[in-house]
């Protein structure tokens, strides 16, 4: 089983570029032509956020216009730059199948292996949060098909990435969401955006690991002395390749043309 994820892609309404700089509708475009070329076949594309960049319904009318391009199905997550009615209002019934409780959580059943997609926005805050009433919905999930193997989608890392904003906005509630990943020994991995660049790290007992954004990548700051600034560069998405015997494959992918191939 073949799933991309792509993450942040800060679209601006049709015809305007992201920021007056990053021409984010053409990134996301070319992205899913390289999605639709691959091989095998995608099965579906989880969007972990921040699919607008101010929020508003033009920015979501243009992005559900561009993804109609895809392929395979897709499932739409909220980030902190998203506002969840209006996402609602372009993506709800299909790309957001459900929203208990007024949050964008649902689950995805694929064969064998089960998507749980999880809201972790923080209303008026830019932080990652799971409150309880989520944390309960989530429980609940993971207690109703313990085992299957299961991947977790949001938009925000619970752990923290080496990126300022990120690691200082932080993430309410993620100690009870530690928790319950840490008792529930099927849960593949969190996968998760917001910070605009790849990474891994390994968080009770499973992995939490980043996408790349649309082409507006943000460069770690391990001293977490700097503010972050993001550099237009190739738009990237995650390639995640599943399989009962292999288990599940990560490969970061970037939209760009290489040169070659040669022979090793």
């Amino acid at each position: 089983m073949l799933i991309v994820q792509i993450s942040d892609l800060h679209l601006a309404p049709e015809g305007i570029k992201t920021l007056g700089v990053a021409p984010m509708a053409q990134n996301l475009a070319l992205c899913i032509e390289r999605i639709n070329a691959l091989v095998p076949k995608v099965d579906l594309v989880m969007i972990t956020g921040d699919i607008t960049h101010d929020g508003t319904l033009a920015e979501a009318e243009n992005a559900a216009r561009i993804l109609q391009a895809l392929r395979a199905p897709y499932y739409v997550l909220p980030g902190n730059h998203d506002d969840r009615n209006v996402l609602w209002s372009a993506f709800g019934g299909a790309a957001i199948p459900a929203r208990p409780d007024g949050f964008l959580n649902y689950v995805v059943e694929a064969a064998d292996l089960r998507l749980i997609a999880m809201d972790s926005v923080m209303t008026g805050g830019n932080g990652g949060q799971t409150c309880d009433v989520r944390l309960d919905w989530l429980m609940a999930r993971l207690d109703e098909a313990p085992g299957v193997p299961t991947a977790i989608f949001m938009h925000h890392p619970p752990a923290r990435m080496g990126v300022v904003e990120s690691d200082l906005d932080g993430f309410e509630g993620a100690e009870r969401l530690g928790g319950i990943i840490g008792a529930h020994s099927n849960v593949l991995g969190l996968f998760c955006g917001h910070i605009h660049l790849a990474a891994h790290v390994q968080w009770n007992g499973t992995t939490v690991s980043t996408a790349p954004s649309m082409g507006m990548q943000l460069a770690p700051d391990l001293t977490l002395e700097k503010s972050s600034q993001f550099v237009l560069e190739a738009p990237g998405f995650q390639v995640l390749l599943w399989s009962k015997d292999r288990g599940l494959v990560t490969h970061t992918s970037y939209a760009r043309n290489p040169v070659g191939p040669f022979d090793f």
